[in-house]
Formats: C-alpha cells, sequence, structure tokens
C-alpha cells in the first residue's frame, strides 16, 4: 500500500512539473515571439503569480523526494526574482534569462522524477553561474 502511494505521488509531482515546465516555456516563447529585444517586457503578473504558487504547492508535495528539492527551490526562487521585476522592468532578454532560471531546475526534477537524472553540462549549476549572468552581463 505504502508503495503504491509513493508511486502515486512522484507520478502526480512529475505531471505537475511538466505542467509548469511547459507553462514557463509557453511564456518563454511569447516573449521570445516578439522581434525587438529591447522592448520591455510585459508578463501577466496574475498568470505568474498563479504559477508561483503552483510551484510552491508542488515543492511542499515533494517532501519525501528529496532529489527534487534544490530543482524545485531554485526554480521558486526565480519565479519570486521574477515576479519582483515584473510587469514592465524588465527587457525581452534579461526576462528570458528569469524564465531559463525557471524551467531548467523545473527539467532536471522532471528527469529526476522519471528516473534518469539529467547531469549538468559543465560544473557550474544555474545557482552557481551568479547574479551577473542572470542580470544579462
Amino acid at each position: 500500500m505504502a508503495m503504491t502511494t509513493m508511486i502515486t505521488e512522484r507520478s502526480q509531482l512529475y505531471y505537475t512539473c511538466v505542467f509548469l515546465q511547459v507553462s514557463f516555456r509557453a511564456i518563454e516563447n511569447s516573449v521570445t515571439a516578439a522581434a525587438d529585444e529591447t522592448r520591455r517586457c510585459w508578463l501577466d503578473a496574475q498568470t505568474l503569480q498563479m504559477l508561483l504558487g503552483e510551484l510552491k504547492r508542488c515543492r511542499q508535495n515533494a517532501m519525501p523526494f528529496r532529489d527534487i528539492h534544490i530543482p524545485l527551490d531554485q526554480a521558486i526562487y526565480h519565479c519570486g526574482l521574477l515576479m519582483a521585476k515584473c510587469p514592465g522592468a524588465l527587457d525581452q532578454r534579461l526576462c528570458r534569462h528569469h524564465l531559463e532560471a525557471i524551467i531548467a531546475p523545473l527539467e532536471q526534477a522532471i528527469s529526476h522524477l522519471a528516473g534518469k537524472p539529467k547531469v549538468p553540462t559543465s560544473q557550474a549549476t544555474v545557482a552557481d553561474r551568479g547574479l551577473r549572468h542572470w542580470f544579462g552581463r
């Protein structure tokens, strides 16, 4: 019975992370679709707030799965940074940097939940790159 519950919880977390990754990717694609990168990025703050709430709920539900705590914490952190600067305080390039900083750890969590841990392509993780990278410098 306990094993079935863990499998169900892992499956639910997997699909929640996929939903979040696809949602943030769709937002990123809508930002990318604009031709002028210097224009201000006007994201829908209500949508971001809803996705941040779902990210936090997902993290709460991930308590038994230690391998995805850090990626989810990173996604929550970067979503909070994005929320603090929106709407209209970011250019599109910087907005995409923040969105990618949310999407990358979600992809890592998805890989862990699928049983295929994603190995970083370099020694620097998203969190280790420093603020200069996320501010586009």
